[in-house]
């Protein structure tokens, strides 16, 4: 199950640049522990997948966890032995843009111990530096 949008309003779109700290989506809002990203980059369709698996298979089917970041992104990338020119290439992969301080996965009604485990086995499948956070309790 690779995540992707529906549909999109332009298949292509440009690299651009990730700038600045998260603003949005950087506290924990649905469950009781979140991963949280510490540098900028890319995290693909298939990276995201790959975590989300982790994630099941460390809790076991106890609690409850949330996907906080989705791919929108369209990365394209023209065919090996290729010429240059003749015009940008297909769509590869779908990306997620996340800036430092994102919350990528969140997860509740689980003891500590098995939030550490969860997340330290979701980590490796991660292309950043993250770091497991608590809910702030107001």
């Amino acid at each position: 199950m690779v995540l992707m949008p529906k549909r999109v309003k332009y298949r292509k779109q440009q690299r651009g640049r990730i700038r600045g700290n998260a603003t949005r989506g950087n506290t924990v809002e649905f469950g009781e522990w979140g991963i949280q990203a510490l540098e900028r980059g890319y995290i693909t369709a298939r990276q995201i997948e790959a975590a989300r698996v982790a994630l099941n298979r460390a809790i076991g089917g106890v609690g409850q966890f949330w996907l906080r970041i989705f791919p929108h992104k369209p990365v394209t990338a023209k065919p090996n032995e290729t010429r240059m020119g003749k015009g940008k290439g297909d769509v590869k992969e779908w990306v997620a843009v996340v800036k430092p301080g994102t919350i990528i996965f969140e997860l509740s009604a689980v003891s500590e111990n098995l939030a550490r485990l969860a997340f330290n086995r979701q980590a490796h499948k991660l292309p950043l530096k993250v770091r497991l956070v608590r809910r702030k309790h107001a």
